[in-house]
């Protein structure tokens, strides 16, 4: 009989839980969220500073002209061409937004709402194509109308989408007849 006496003597009530323990880690967790959102936010300020060289981006002229196409979506960001990653966060160019596309013999006209519009001359235009990704943004297959154009000494691919996903290949088709590559500038004159 004395081993039960014993085992009833060594049963101990649960441990109160330790607030001060728990509210400190929160608030620890809380300083590294603060801190890793606070580093991502200067490293995007940095990498805009290190493409503080991109001129002004063009304003759409007075008169573009008659609309060749137009189309509404989103614009989801620009990088430097061909290397889909390397994200352009200078003038404005690395915030996404909703966008109303317009194609004149003029060039291209970006207007987006809550950002910084602009305009892509016609003789800037170097290629369009379907692509899948862009800095941050991957989609299906076709899925993103990318244009590649010049601005100063850089070239720059920028990534739309559509409302309508059907709309981009007649987009690449236009725009790439109206570009002037080196052989057919000379057969013109």
């Amino acid at each position: 009989m004395t081993p039960l006496i014993l085992l009833a003597d060594d049963k101990k009530s649960a441990a109160v839980t330790d607030w001060s323990a728990r509210i400190g880690w929160l608030v620890g967790l809380a300083l590294f969220v603060a801190l890793v959102y606070w580093l991502m936010r200067e490293g995007w300020k940095w990498r805009g500073t290190l493409q503080g060289d991109l001129p002004e981006l063009p304003t759409a002229p007075d008169d573009l002209g008659a609309a060749r196409l137009t189309m509404s979506g989103r614009y989801h960001g620009s990088t430097t061409a061909g290397q889909w990653l390397d994200r352009i966060v200078a003038r404005g160019l690395g915030s996404r937004s909703r966008v109303e596309l317009t194609l004149t013999d003029a060039g291209l006209d970006v207007v987006r709402p809550g950002a910084s519009d602009f305009f892509i001359p016609a003789d800037a235009l170097r290629e369009a194509l379907l692509g899948k990704g862009i800095a941050g943004k991957v989609l299906t297959e076709g899925g993103l109308l990318v244009v590649t154009w010049q601005h100063g000494d850089r070239l720059i691919d920028s990534g739309f989408r559509s409302d309508h996903a059907a709309e981009h290949t007649e987009w690449v088709d236009t725009l790439n007849s109206m570009i002037k590559t080196p052989s057919t500038e000379g057969a013109e004159r």
